[in-house]
């Protein structure tokens, strides 16, 4: 059924694009790369290569098209691939670093600056093929440019796999060390999840699960800014009422971010997937969920009652949202990366926001704890338990949350590591020095929360 646009409407959103920084964040092509298994590594490699630089060579040209016709920019042009732990296993290699070198040389042909999916799906347990992959993630991330990664640890219904959270603890300081002389940048292309969604269009976590179709065509919308200014409109309104401004724009912007997928996977010949609903911040001054809340009225973000005025954020994006799409999917919520988020940035700075009260908005908001930096020398148990800590929130309470955190090598607390882009900087976070080291070495399986007796 054609949508219809009002005179009025195309005015607003010319104006959103132009004053408020609203745009479409990625347009993400899902590609299966199932087919491309093989008994031998380098056949496997080739068959990868060929298939997304065919799937996806008219992807970037496509989405610039579209960004013409509508004048909407399209800030992100990427690709999510089948997890590599699938694809590689029947090759019976033990190092997928030139899984890795394919993904990113087929990446750059088509002209995409991200490729997701070099990925494990490990909460229940290992396979060989998930061994592998762990044991390629330092140099597979520390090696090339676009490739991301993603690791499942948990879920509510088979529980949280200890053991490989211990080892990812390790992988991280790894590929710090490795990416030393960025920063410790490798460590922003790595997310560990709990409950994964398999068709989130965003980076690093994007992979194309193994419910997907062959091909997929997913949007990320953004829209911090469109939201910010909507509630600064209201400074006097009770939060019944804001949350239905909140509601109303998050609709707006859901329908603007369906049209354009919608024609980007026309153009392309192959299947609109979903629209995620996700409010995604960046470093520009407006353009910050920080900000957001303390137009709800907190002096900064971090403040008490943040955690409150997040969970109303999140809840009034995702019906206005729904509302606007039938196919709703990925995070939908409102993201709260330290570094892409010039708030968020000034809270930690201040004093105002610490991890603690971080992790604790985690719970009401779409990931987790996203794009934060704590000092080099944070042992790896004690990345593994912050890990297992998140895992556990998003396990317990039925909802993603994942883990995207960069010991920055040679920072310590105070500092600021420069990253440059849409990753932005992070200020070094002080991390609880007491260890955890004996529990994360028990390893196990924590079993899966009963589901009665909620509470």
């Amino acid at each position: 059924m054609p949508t219809l646009f009002s005179p009025s409407e195309i005015l607003e959103t010319i104006r959103m694009v132009q004053a408020e920084n609203l745009d479409i964040r990625t347009v993400t092509l899902g590609i299966s790369l199932r087919d491309c298994a093989t008994g031998d590594l380098k056949e496997t490699c080739r068959r990868i290569y060929d298939k997304v630089t065919r799937a996806a060579a008219r992807l970037v040209p496509v989405a610039e098209e579209v960004e013409a016709r509508f004048g909407i920019p399209i800030v992100n042009k990427r690709i999510a691939v089948t997890p590599i732990a699938l694809v590689g296993e029947p090759s019976g290699a033990t190092d997928y670093a030139p899984l890795a070198a394919a993904l990113d040389k087929a990446a750059a042909e088509v002209g995409v600056n991200f490729i997701g999916g070099f990925s494990a799906l490990v909460h229940k347990g290992f396979t060989t093929g998930d061994r592998a992959l762990f044991g390629s993630l330092p140099r597979a991330l520390a090696s090339t440019e676009r490739v991301c990664a993603s690791v499942n640890v948990a879920t509510t219904k088979a529980g949280l796999n200890m053991d490989a959270v211990r080892e990812l603890g390790q992988i991280i300081k790894e590929t710090a060390q490795l990416t030393a002389d960025r920063g410790g940048l490798g460590c922003a292309k790595l997310v560990v999840f709990c409950n994964a969604p398999e068709d989130n269009p965003f980076m690093a976590g994007a992979f194309h699960g193994v419910g997907e179709a062959e091909f997929a065509l997913n949007v990320g919308v953004s829209g911090p800014g469109v939201v910010l200014a909507a509630v600064r409109q209201h400074p006097e309104a009770d939060l019944g009422t804001i949350a239905a401004v909140i509601k109303n724009t998050a609709f707006k912007v859901t329908r603007m971010g369906e049209l354009v997928g919608r024609e980007v996977s026309q153009r392309l010949g192959v299947p609109f997937g979903i629209v995620d609903l996700s409010l995604a911040p960046t470093t520009a001054q407006g353009d910050s969920v920080a900000e957001i809340l303390e137009a709800l009225g907190l002096e900064r973000c971090g403040a008490c009652g943040t955690t409150a005025a997040l969970a109303l954020l999140n809840d009034a994006v995702k019906k206005g949202g729904a509302m606007a799409s039938s196919y709703v999917g990925g995070l939908s919520g409102a993201f709260i990366p330290v570094s892409e988020d010039s708030g968020m940035i000034r809270a930690v700075k201040e004093g105002a926001l610490t991890l603690a009260k971080l992790e604790a908005m985690t719970a009401v908001c779409s990931v987790g704890l996203d794009m934060f930096a704590v000092p080099g020398d944070t042992p790896a148990e004690v990345i593994a338990a912050l890990i297992a800590d998140e895992a556990a929130i998003g396990m317990i309470n039925k909802k993603t949350t994942a883990v995207r955190v960069i010991p920055a090598p040679g920072k310590k607390p105070g500092d600021t590591v420069e990253f440059g882009g849409l990753l932005g900087r992070a200020p070094v976070m002080p991390v609880n020095t007491f260890s955890p080291a004996a529990f994360v070495t028990r390893g196990g399986r924590i079993p899966a929360p009963l589901m009665a007796l909620g509470n």
